[in-house]
Formats: structure tokens, sequence, C-alpha cells
């Protein structure tokens, strides 16, 4: 079977919505990029000063290389933030960071989304790696057992797909706030700047969500056939 249908239908709009949202977030990102903040706050002064707000000091924020690879590292407490955001004082580069730093603010509240996602991490990697090629393997030699276990291992990806999506928002929703009460953001020009750019790259978290949902539940309909 080189062509399925039914694989194209259940694919093509996750990944006609990965496309946009990789666009969106990547367009948004260089137009405010451009744009510099009113009080020329750089993005590792703003998620510096987030985390003063909130009481955090055991946050360390440091430099990586890369385009878009901010992240939160809950198990060693650092805040990488890429080099387009680092030292960099736009709109985009305060955004980003206010929402990285949002997950260390969800670290300090245990914020129980979160401690999800981190349990499942390995397992997940595991299971987007293995977890549909065990299944597919299932479904080829109708072997029951070897389809169940793909799809365990499928699962635990899924999951982490969707607790995601809440861990995502959430962290945004939080860097809005604090951005409008510590005055880092000076108009609702710039407010919105962030919120663009923001609700551009959440969308990418739902893309991915909706593409392992619709695989999953494609070779579960597989299987019936």
């Amino acid at each position: 079977m080189f062509f399925d249908p039914l694989y194209l239908a259940f694919m093509l709009p996750g990944l006609l919505l990965s496309l946009w949202a990789s666009f969106k977030t990547q367009s948004a990102f260089k137009r405010y990029s451009r744009v510099r903040t009113a009080r020329g706050v750089t993005g590792a002064q703003a998620a510096a000063m987030l985390l003063e707000r909130a009481g955090i000091r055991d946050v360390q924020i440091e430099a990586t290389r890369g385009n878009l690879t901010d992240h939160y590292n809950p198990l060693t407490k650092k805040l990488a933030l890429s080099e387009g955001v680092y030292a960099q004082a736009s709109i985009a580069a305060v955004g980003v960071a206010c929402h990285e730093a949002g997950h260390a603010l969800q670290h300090a509240a245990g914020y129980a989304p979160l401690k999800l996602r981190s349990l499942l991490a390995k397992p997940a990697s595991f299971g987007s790696q293995l977890g549909f090629y065990v299944m597919f393997i299932g479904l080829a030699f109708q072997s029951a057992g070897m389809f169940q276990i793909g799809a365990v291992l499928f699962s635990a990806f899924v999951l982490f797909t969707l607790i995601t999506l809440p861990v995502e928002f959430d962290a945004s929703n939080r860097a809005k706030v604090v951005l409008a009460r510590t005055g880092i953001v000076a108009n609702e020009a710039e407010a919105q700047g962030v919120a663009s750019v923001l609700n551009a790259a959440a969308m990418t978290y739902v893309a991915a969500a909706l593409t392992s949902v619709a695989t999953l539940v494609y070779l579960f309909l597989r299987r019936r056939d």
C-alpha cells in the first residue's frame, strides 16, 4: 500500500495547520524583531524582571545558540534564551523571553500540567520514535500484541502533545499579565505585538497535538480493516 487516501485525509489538516503556524510564527517574530521596545528592555532583562517580581531568585538565565531555541529546564532551573532573544531589545524578544519565564513561574507554583509533562518527556520521546513503527509493523504482520505495544508507546507521545497545550497557553497568559503589570511593555501597541508573537507560536503546539491524535486514530481505524 503505497498511497492511502484515508491517511492523506487524516494527515492533511494537521500538515496544513503546521505549515501555516510555522509561517505565522516566523513572520510575526521577524516583524516584531524589528520593533524596539519603548523602554529598551532586552529579552534577558525582561525575563529577569518577571522572575524578580515573582520572588524567584534561583533560576539562571543564559544565552544559547540557534533560532527560537528558547526553553526552560525545570530540572536545572535554567532559562535558555536564543541569540535573537537574549540581548535584543525588541517586542518579539521580550515576548518570547517572558513566555519562557512563565514556565519558571509555573514550576515555582507547582503547576500540575507542567509536572505531568515533565514526567512524560522521556516516555514521549521514546514513543514518538518507535511507537508509530511498532504499530505499523503490527498491522503489516497482523500481530495484535505488537500493535498494542506500539499503541502504548505512541499514546505516551500523544498525551505529551495534549498536555503541552495548557502548559504553553498558561505560560503565555502569565507572561502577558506580568508584562502589563510591570510596564515592560509601555503601551497597547506593544502588548498587541507580544500577543501576536505568542499566539502564533501557540498554534504550532495545536498543530502537533492534532497531528499526533490523527495518526493514532488512523492506525486504529486501519487495524479494523
